[in-house]
């Protein structure tokens, strides 16, 4: 019944937006509003309340079909925002924020990692002082990507010092042009400026604005990183598409050099895995479960295969491979702009450090999957304030 109903409105998505001649927004605005976005969502808010599996049969659908993603547009507000505001954010927010955030009216970043906490989130220091109905922030954060576009931002901050680091912390959305706020684009080595540092001075918030209850962030933080994994790692790319479809095409047109061979399917055997891997993490989502370690999984096994296929196609190339084109800088982030496995292979080297770096990837793997012991953590109980620093 209900897919039958998710294959009407894709019908009535499709006849009604043709994805090649409607106006980006305009399509995924009548996404949202047929229940499309997120179908298991509630009614109203960009979804169905149907089963999430159906989400996979609206993804194919609109793929073939040449429709736009959400992700690729606003891939914070889509991957982590949505489903962080669908947990915790009051309802007027929900009615507010989704449907601006699917279209791209309205991007968001998240403000978490700092100069001096980096894969120790909680370790941040940025303050919120309570002050009547409205908290006070001051501290900086950095790598923010896509703040410099950013209508919103998921902030976390700290609250009470005196209590352990994990414990003093509260989770805030944050009008990213308020006064006291001010962001500082970052250059990378692609030469677009995607991510920044935001500096916040005495940025005055309702309290109307905070996710979940006082001292409890680190459990509201929790759910955005594992949706954020999942959102890195998850993407269904098709067999033999994306970063390994570059470089099966390389090969080819290098004139097959069986010296290769062997590499090139090496690469594509752990690509096959990893798409493996994540169609298996969708069907477990069809049970209703939540995001998990899988998402973890699959995106240390992303970040660290984008890495060694565009090595790859870059030594394909030879001497043309250590030209770099000038025009490739001039995005500022993520805006579909068509660029080559050199721009991939630059941008590749943040994949495993961006979203949890490898090494926290591999923790959280040995620790809540394998059973490990956790590392020795010596201020985990230890008031924030007393911890050197």
């Amino acid at each position: 019944m209900l897919e039958e109903l998710v294959r009407q409105r894709l019908e009535t998505l499709l006849s009604g937006h043709p994805p090649a001649s409607t106006d980006v927004r305009d399509f995924l605005g009548a996404q949202f509003d047929l229940g499309l976005a997120w179908v298991s969502y509630p009614e109203g808010r960009g979804g169905l309340g149907a089963p999430q599996e159906l989400q996979s049969l609206i993804d194919r659908t609109l793929s073939d079909a040449g429709a736009p993603h959400p992700f690729t547009v606003n891939p914070i507000g889509y991957g982590m925002a949505a489903p962080t505001l669908l947990a915790f954010a009051a309802p007027d927010d929900l009615d507010q924020k989704l449907r601006p955030l699917l279209t791209g009216e309205e991007v968001w970043c998240q403000l978490f990692s700092e100069p001096s906490a980096g894969s120790d989130v909680a370790g941040l220091s940025t303050r919120a002082v309570r002050d009547g109905d409205e908290w006070v922030v001051t501290g900086q954060k950095v790598w923010t990507s896509l703040a410099h576009r950013a209508t919103w931002g998921l902030l976390l901050a700290r609250t009470d010092p005196t209590v352990p680091k994990h414990a003093g912390l509260t989770y805030f959305f944050i009008d990213m042009h308020a006064p006291g706020v001010e962001v500082r684009p970052l250059r990378q080595a692609t030469g677009d400026a995607e991510f920044n540092e935001v500096f916040f001075t005495e940025l005055r918030i309702p309290d109307s604005s905070r996710l979940g209850a006082v001292g409890e962030g680190w459990k509201v933080a929790i759910t955005t990183l594992m949706n954020e994994r999942v959102a890195i790692g998850g993407r269904m790319t098709p067999r033999g598409q994306g970063p390994i479809g570059e470089a099966v095409a390389l090969w080819q047109e290098a004139g097959r050099p069986e010296q290769l061979k062997d590499r090139l399917m090496g690469l594509w055997v752990r690509s096959e895995v990893l798409r493996l891997t994540n169609v298996r993490a969708r069907e477990l989502a069809k049970a209703g479960g939540t995001a998990g370690p899988e998402g973890s999984t699959a995106k240390l096994l992303a970040g660290e295969l984008n890495q060694d296929v565009y090595e790859f196609c870059v030594e394909l190339l030879g001497p043309a491979g250590a030209l770099y084109p000038e025009t490739y800088a001039m995005s500022g982030g993520v805006d579909g702009t068509k660029r080559d496995v050199r721009y991939g292979f630059l941008r590749s080297q943040a994949n495993t450090i961006e979203g949890g770096t490898s090494e926290v990837m591999r923790n959280i793997l040995g620790e809540r999957v394998l059973g490990l012991p956790p590392e020795p953590r010596v201020d985990k109980d230890v008031p924030f304030n007393e911890i050197g620093r």
